[in-house]
């Protein structure tokens, strides 16, 4: 019969730990006024980790009567506690450590080549604080931007920049951003950015640069501006930049451009169907994540998060649990409500968006049923919606319902009917009083510049390290 004794074998090593009887290895972790001494085991730490035991095998090391001294400097205190203790018992607790202490954790796992705690700190991170890495991506990016042990962690930095590019573009740290990562960010299709936009930071960038900065000659500078950009130059999407865009915001920048390229942009614009070899791409992120003459994946992010009636850290950012499949565009199928039932009855849950015309303003609601049959219908799920600025997602309000009774109404000679508050029959659309949902101030009545439905369809931590780590621990004891 065996027993399974691991937890004393545990406390013996942490209290080895604590105690630190017969140690012979020092650390010196950080630099005052942050700085500690740490005693440890040679012998263990070999068995522990292979980093450590070539430092402590080399010739060279550093020695102090008779003990071995390893110098962290970059290191905190902090997080070599955490590493320490999880060395000696193979536990690590950071369920309450903050984003930073986190990342700092991470870093220093990764270079004492500790992989297990470094993979699990980066999915707990990931998992855990999304608001940290969303507002500190462009610090963190720079940080694990070259190592290739970060990749997760780099790519969710990476996606938060372009789901929400005002977080790199409106930053002061923008043009000191390294090459390489704006290289990086300009192939990718998901940037959520108008390409004109793109183009415009980019001679910003380019602009900022040291060598343009300290030259006061109108033609070198062209010329040096060229030599800075011209990496970047074949990632910008010329053919999705209107004619208008290129004469009065890109053309005062040409000379940097090829004769060839310029030569293609030209004839793409002035000769019907002709197609460009030059700078091919298929267009970015808005039409690759929700096929909308209207809306983008801010939108989808933000709907999907009122769905599932999400606030703060929890809500989404980019990947959602939905798909959004578009069964209606008044721009594509009639304004009439025979249009819209044929294509909108039976399909489910929906939602319905709105664009008023001569005006940014948007709105639309939340069907969690459908709109097939002749009634009311009762629900408590579904809400409507009113963005001031249709561009920025930070506009949108919701109103939630409150009298489920009459929450939606199926009308076949009208189209969709979200209590009194909003309603659409052919191209114009009316609210009324707010009973039935809280106000969130629909116009009263209001000319319909186009509007779409979309179908939603939903698709298909106590850490505890001890594992094998106990019979390395008891190796390094046992002649």
């Amino acid at each position: 019969m065996s027993y399974n004794l691991e937890s004393d074998v545990t406390k013996a090593l942490e209290k080895l730990l604590e105690t630190e009887a017969n140690y012979d290895v020092i650390f010196h972790i950080g630099e005052e006024p942050n700085f500690k001494e740490f005693h440890a085991h040679s012998n263990f730490l070999c068995c522990r980790s292979d980093y450590l035991k070539m430092i402590l095998s080399a010739k060279n090391i550093e020695k102090e009567n008779g003990k071995y001294i390893i110098k962290e400097p970059n290191f905190t205190p902090q997080t070599f506690d955490v590493i320490i203790k999880y060395l000696y018992t193979g536990q690590i607790n950071i369920t309450n450590k903050s984003g930073i202490e986190l990342l700092d954790i991470m870093i220093a796992s990764d270079d004492l080549e500790l992989n297990t705690i470094t993979k699990l700190v980066e999915d707990f991170l990931i998992g855990n604080h999304q608001r940290y890495l969303r507002n500190s991506s462009i610090e963190i990016l720079q940080i694990v931007y070259h190592q290739q042990t970060f990749n997760n962690i780099k790519e969710y930095c990476l996606e938060a920049i372009c789901f929400e590019p005002e977080i790199l573009f409106n930053s002061v740290m923008f043009v000191d951003l390294s090459a390489p990562i704006l290289e990086d960010i300009l192939k990718r299709d998901d940037l959520n950015l108008i390409e004109i936009e793109i183009w415009e930071n980019l001679i910003k960038w380019g602009l900022a640069q040291e060598a343009i900065l300290n030259n006061d000659k109108s033609k070198e500078k062209f010329d040096l501006l060229e030599g800075i950009l011209h990496r970047f130059i074949p990632l910008i999407r010329f053919y999705n930049i209107s004619s208008e865009d290129y004469i009065n915001r890109i053309k005062p920048y040409e000379k940097i451009l090829s004769k060839e390229l310029r030569d293609e942009i030209y004839k793409f614009h002035m000769t019907s169907g002709y197609k460009p070899t030059l700078n091919v791409y298929t267009p970015r992120y808005s039409n690759r994540n929700v096929k909308s003459y209207i809306i983008i994946q801010k939108h989808v992010a933000l709907f999907a998060s009122w769905i599932d009636r999400k606030e703060g850290n929890s809500m989404y950012t980019n990947a959602t649990p939905y798909e959004f499949n578009r069964i209606f565009s008044s721009s594509l199928n009639e304004f009439s409500s025979t249009s819209f039932h044929n294509k909108c009855d039976d399909k489910g849950a929906n939602i319905v968006v709105i664009k008023i015309q001569n005006s940014n303003q948007l709105v639309g609601g939340y069907n969690s049923l459908d709109w097939n049959g002749v009634d009311w219908k009762n629900t408590a799920d579904s809400f409507i919606f009113s963005f001031d600025d249709y561009k920025n997602v930070k506009t949108g309000k919701i109103g939630r319902v409150i009298n489920t009774q009459f929450a939606l109404q199926s009308d076949p000679t009208g189209g969709p009917i979200f209590g009194n508050e909003l309603s659409v029959k052919n191209n114009m659309g009316y609210s009324s009083s707010s009973i039935n949902y809280t106000n969130i101030n629909i116009p009263t009545n209001f000319m319909i510049e186009s509007y779409e439905v979309f179908q939603i369809k939903r698709q298909n931590v106590n850490h505890s390290l001890k594992g094998s780590f106990i019979n390395s621990a008891l190796k390094s004891f046992i002649p």
